[in-house]
């Protein structure tokens, strides 16, 4: 399918899960089995390569794919950190208040500034009124998600420079270009793997015009492991997903979800797919007969095919299939071959894989991480402010006090001497010494001037 949308113009995004989706870049091998199969449709097989595209979350398999955490947003970082509804609550108040102050969130060395500056700075009485307060105990769970989830070394998809949706919808030689999500190395973080697809849904949603009832799309996504987008996602979650699915197709978006079995995707979700390509599915256990029931009960009723029967008989390249017709209505189901590969199946050797990487203008482009002022510089430079400001009031009192001390010292000194230099006193003075003298001779002024009486 990707293919065909290449060779028709219309350019193609793909997760890579295994990593082996880039024999793409590189034309197929003849096989009888392929040509057999070409007959049978009536067309005439050509091996022939595509345009490949290599990105990365990790930067070591592609082009590094990276967006800022405001474009994440609070529902989907949520759903990466695992985080609960108050604890996203929590998270959505931090948004709020970095979006109300122009503080712009771009990794997670700001998300973490912002959530110490409102629970343990002065943020915390800032927000008490406007926004509520931030205990302390829900505040350490956030910040101790987030430092698991920089300790698991992912933290690089956050961050600037982040990915342009522009760089999709390119084409090469008229085909359109097939862009190759690699996660290889990401298979054990399947919630940020998943959760950062969605928010480039979201990013392609919200910036994309609206392109009404096109020939062909603009854009095709095809989501592989799909079922890894909805384990454990909260009701926020898949709210928005529906949202998105809902509502791109008017943008000239088309989404596939791949997976093993439609009970994989939400009953909210799957009623929003028209096309159905379903490949054939076994009955090992009374488990996989039970779901194969409720698969059956997905399709249009039909009136040539026993639908459990044929879905576990199909064969290599085989398929079920229904679409929307141009009312909308989906179409009856048809058991069909589909178009035999042109390219290589299976991974292209290491090193051809990084000489694509390396040649890549994009991989430049995006290689190297930017550092613009953000919401930890901001902060630092307020913090810092406050620390001078209150350096300052304290010297200032520091230095009123001693003034008001060496003023006051100077007035009783003043005082006393003036108290001291004065006639009144230095006659006192002077008759204290003399009754002071007189008494220590035995004498005093009177008795100096008489005879000594006989008695």
């Amino acid at each position: 399918m990707a293919e065909q949308l290449s060779n028709a113009g219309v350019p193609v995004f793909m997760t890579d899960v295994k990593g082996d989706l880039a024999g793409l870049g590189n034309p197929g091998k003849e096989d009888t089995r392929l040509t057999d199969r070409a007959k049978i449709l009536g067309i005439d097989y050509q091996p022939e390569s595509f345009p490949i595209e290599l990105f990365s979350l990790s930067g070591k398999k592609g082009a590094q794919m990276r967006a800022t955490v405001i474009e994440f947003g609070p529902i989907l970082l949520s759903k990466v950190l695992e985080l609960n509804d108050t604890q996203t609550g929590v998270l959505s108040v931090l948004f709020k208040y970095a979006d109300d102050k122009s503080l712009p969130m771009v990794d997670l060395d700001d998300l973490k500034k912002v959530l110490n500056y409102l629970t343990e700075g002065p943020g915390a009485a800032e927000i008490k009124q406007d926004y509520g307060t931030i205990s302390g105990s829900t505040s350490g769970t956030i910040l101790r998600k987030i430092v698991a989830l920089e300790q698991q070394g992912v933290s690089n998809i956050f961050g600037e420079k982040s990915f342009d949706i522009d760089d999709l919808f390119n084409k090469v030689d008229g085909k359109g270009l097939i862009s190759l999500l690699n996660l290889s190395d990401m298979q054990s973080q399947p919630a940020v793997f998943s959760t950062f697809l969605l928010s480039l849904l979201a990013e392609l949603y919200t910036k994309m015009p609206e392109a009404g009832d096109l020939d062909k799309p603009k854009l095709v996504f095809f989501l592989d492991e799909a079922h890894l987008l909805f384990k454990g996602a909260p009701k926020a979650f898949l709210e928005q997903i529906e949202q998105i699915i809902r509502l791109i197709r008017s943008k000239g978006i088309g989404v596939f979800f791949c997976t093993q079995m439609a009970q994989d995707v939400p009953s909210s979700i799957l009623s929003q797919l028209g096309n159905r390509i379903q490949h054939v599915l076994r009955a090992f256990t009374p488990q996989d007969a039970e779901g194969l029931k409720q698969t059956v009960k997905t399709y249009p009723n039909s009136n040539f095919y026993e639908i459990d029967k044929i879905l576990t008989s199909l064969g290599i390249g085989q398929a079920l299939v229904t679409v929307l017709n141009e009312k909308g209505i989906p179409t009856e189901v048809a058991a069909t071959h589909l178009c035999p590969p042109r390219s290589f199946m299976g991974p292209m050797p290491d090193q051809q894989y990084m000489e694509v990487v390396q040649a890549s203008d994009l991989n430049s482009k995006y290689k190297e991480t930017l550092n613009p002022e953000s919401a930890y510089e901001i902060l630092n430079k307020k913090l810092a402010q406050v620390q001078e400001e209150k350096a300052a009031i304290e010297e200032a009192k520091v230095q009123a006090k001693n003034e008001q001390a060496s003023t006051s010292g100077r007035h009783e000194k003043s005082t006393l001497e003036q108290v001291l230099s004065s006639p009144i006193t230095k006659e006192v003075g002077k008759q204290l010494v003399r009754g002071v003298f007189g008494m220590l001779f035995g004498t005093t002024a009177k008795s100096t001037s008489r005879k000594r009486s006989p008695w």
